[in-house]
């Protein structure tokens, strides 16, 4: 058995339930919430590498672009401003994230996720008609509160939502909306660019509308998770909701242990101050660490930057546009393999083959970018079947990350929370995603002209880390009841010492 892994993790119990139609379409719905976060990541991009949006809010870029300013390929894309307009969304995603926890525990999950809905539709709508860069940062700021919101509730609502062994499919439905939306982005963002006018741009961003309104008006045919409606107040309610989404009558030991769980959230008047305890210790780095992982891989810094990243590296504007679809295509298809095997396979199983094929996939593909740039950056066109070996090992590294760091990286955290620090924690741990990815968005072009093709030898360091970490310190969560995750960590050889043996509260 490896060092992170627990044997028995539980105390034995596995509540009756099935795949219920009800729930399979609950958590359809409720799972495109990832569409808004997913089509933002995808749409960023190729709109800062069409010429007619850079003249209009960075005419400097387009400059430097176009009158070869700077002989360094490198840098050709560095500007403060426009990492600016990327990465604000991930500031103002983080902040809204705090807020979101409130509006999740006292209103509910569905609630959260209409709000992020109405608001992400109103700053498309606000970036679609933007007419100066204000209009365009503050029509940003309004899509990271509807990010904030939904990625903080649809996790949560999958995982509580979910028959335990079939809970690490139907959560990472989640990560495949972020998929298809970053796909569906990236090919919009290739038909806009065939269109001339200089408007393409504003149809890109408009459009962002369209996944907003769909959990928005999705939200509101949603039923509530029986865990919130127990954390409320209302258990009738909540034990016919149970009845229904597991599709049996045998839910009176599963609901015996929710109201344990919202007994013992209930006594916890302030959750925040609650998480830093010792007995949290395991929940509380997960959440910190789990996020950072995910975003050091430098996962969003390819996808939100792959138009440009391809242009960079000497592809004409519709092959850097074509790439993009191509690796949105891959993304989308490796995720599938997540959904498939991770509730068969595992966690930990995932993780580990994910980090070693990103390692390896990441230390050639900066390889080859430095073969041909060296640490000049000496403008140099690459031979079709050059380029093409770039985007095939690039390809191979998004896929390892589609199957695991990408769906996992929010899996993990939405289930390992107890019920009186869940809202708290998945706050912690959206807002930390959050944080890593605007601190990403923000250095990561200035990075790639600093740092060079040496950049994805920095990532690879830290996708070896990462991969250690998960071998030694994460134990495995397939098939674990969710309210009964503590033993666990009771279990684990490291963090068992922080878990003392009253507060398995839960009845042998």
């Amino acid at each position: 058995m490896a060092v992170g892994e627990v044997g028995n993790p539980t105390n034995g119990k596995e509540y009756p339930g099935k795949m219920t139609a009800f729930v399979f379409l609950a958590c359809l719905v409720a799972a495109t919430g990832g569409l808004i976060f997913g089509y933002d990541i995808g749409i960023s991009g190729g709109v800062t590498s069409m010429d007619s949006f850079l003249i209009r809010f960075f005419p400097s870029v387009y400059r430097q672009q176009k009158e070869r300013l700077s002989t360094n390929e490198y840098c050709k894309f560095n500007s403060n401003l426009l990492t600016l307009f990327t990465s604000s969304l991930y500031l103002a995603a983080l902040v809204a994230s705090f807020f979101a926890s409130t509006v999740t525990r006292a209103f509910g999950r569905k609630w959260s996720m209409f709000g992020g809905g109405l608001i992400f539709l109103i700053g498309a709508t606000l970036n679609g008609a933007a007419v100066n860069l204000l209009m365009l940062i503050l029509g940003r700021i309004l899509l990271g509160i509807g990010v904030g919101f939904a990625n903080q509730s649809v996790p949560v609502y999958l995982s509580e939502m979910a028959p335990a062994r079939l809970r690490g499919m139907l959560n990472i439905g989640f990560q495949m909306m972020i998929t298809i939306g970053i796909l569906a982005a990236n090919l919009i963002n290739f038909w806009m660019a065939q269109i001339k006018g200089g408007w393409s741009w504003r149809v890109s961003l408009a459009l962002a509308s369209v996944p907003g309104a769909i959990i928005a008006i999705g939200a509101l045919a949603l039923p509530e998770t029986p865990n919130s409606l127990i954390e409320r107040g209302h258990e009738e309610a909540a034990k016919a909701m149970l009845r229904k989404v597991r599709g049996t009558d045998q839910i009176h030991e599963e609901f015996h242990d929710l109201v344990i769980a919202s007994n013992d959230s209930k006594a916890v008047k302030h959750p925040w101050k609650k998480i830093t305890e010792r007995r949290y210790r395991p929940q509380l780095t997960m959440a910190i660490l789990i996020p950072f992982f995910q975003q050091i891989t430098g996962i969003n810094a390819i996808m939100f930057y792959a138009p440009v990243l391809f242009k960079t590296i000497g592809f004409g504007d519709q092959a850097s546009l074509i790439s993009s679809v191509i690796t949105g295509l891959v993304n989308l298809v490796a995720t599938s393999v997540s959904i498939v095997s991770v509730d068969k396979l595992g966690r930990r199983a995932l993780l580990l083959e994910g980090g070693v094929q990103m390692f390896i996939s990441q230390v050639i593909v900066g390889m080859l970018i430095g073969i041909k740039f060296g640490v000049t950056g000496a403008h140099t066109e690459l031979s079709r079947s050059y380029a093409g070996l770039v985007v095939a090992f690039i390809c191979i590294y998004v896929a390892a990350f589609a199957w695991s760091w990408g769906p996992l990286g929010w899996l993990v955290p939405s289930e390992i929370f107890p019920l009186e620090i869940r809202s708290a924690g998945q706050s912690i741990n959206v807002s930390m995603n959050m944080f890593f990815t605007f601190i990403i968005a923000q250095l990561f072009l200035k990075m790639l002209c600093l740092m060079k093709f040496e950049l994805f030898f920095f990532f690879a360091g830290w996708v070896m880390i990462m991969t250690v970490f998960v071998a030694f310190f994460l134990p495995e969560t397939k098939n674990v009841p969710i309210e009964e995750m503590e033993f666990v960590w009771k279990k684990h050889w490291f963090w068992g010492k922080f878990i003392p043996d009253k507060a398995l509260h839960v009845a042998a």
